[in-house]
């Protein structure tokens, strides 16, 4: 276990649960891991530019015949899959917004799902290029969305569990601090809860 890769995206800063219990999570695994490297990009601190039509025409052109503008849009990008590809295992904060997720998070999410870098096409369908990596994602949610009637609205983290299958990444733990919404009683018990999951996740990882 060399680096690790930790994605925030929640603009509350050191108020946000997702932010304090991923960066609990992180600093345990160190804890183990002493010579384990830690990358932090904060997406909603330094928001990354959405694609656009320089990202895409860059994309379907040859190295030597992209403009000054499709040779910048793809070098933010390939900093952004570099970071990942150095990563053994990636570590996101993410808050629900309209029971999905961060604009800033997706934007770092199309940057980072390229073909023929973290996923290939080929006769056989759709492979994923990252299989080794291993995923730890908080989730915070103000309702409860995993075991009651707002399930079906959860589009949070069945999209982050597809995205990320998607480029390979399987060995995924889920950590969810939901409820915080409902009240104080409500906020003190999810956020209890989810640190002894983050606890149980860092045994497992170890």
């Amino acid at each position: 276990m060399n680096n690790a890769l930790l994605i925030l995206s929640s603009p509350r800063g050191l108020e946000s649960h997702s932010r304090r219990i991923a960066t609990r999570i992180v600093d345990d695994i160190k804890a183990r891991y002493p010579d384990l490297k830690v990358a932090v990009r904060d997406v909603a601190r330094e928001p990354l530019p959405h694609i656009g039509a320089a990202f895409v025409g860059g994309q379907l052109r040859p190295a030597e015949q992209r403009s000054v503008e499709e040779r910048h849009a793809l070098a933010v990008s390939d900093q952004l899959v570099d970071e990942l590809l150095d990563a053994d295992v990636l570590v996101l904060a993410v808050p629900m917004y309209n029971f999905s997720l961060p604009s800033s998070l997706k934007a770092w999410i199309d940057h980072v799902v390229r073909a023929d870098r973290t996923f290939s096409y080929s006769e056989g369908g759709v492979k994923g290029l990252l299989n080794s990596k291993k995923a730890i994602v908080v989730l915070s949610r103000g309702g409860v969305y995993s075991d009651s009637s707002m399930k079906q609205f959860d589009f949070q983290e069945t999209y982050l569990r597809s995205i990320l299958a998607f480029i390979g990444i399987t060995d995924l733990q889920i950590v969810r601090v939901e409820g915080v919404a409902l009240g104080a009683d409500a906020e003190k018990n999810a956020v209890a809860s989810a640190y002894e999951r983050a606890d149980e996740v860092v045994r497992e990882f170890a």
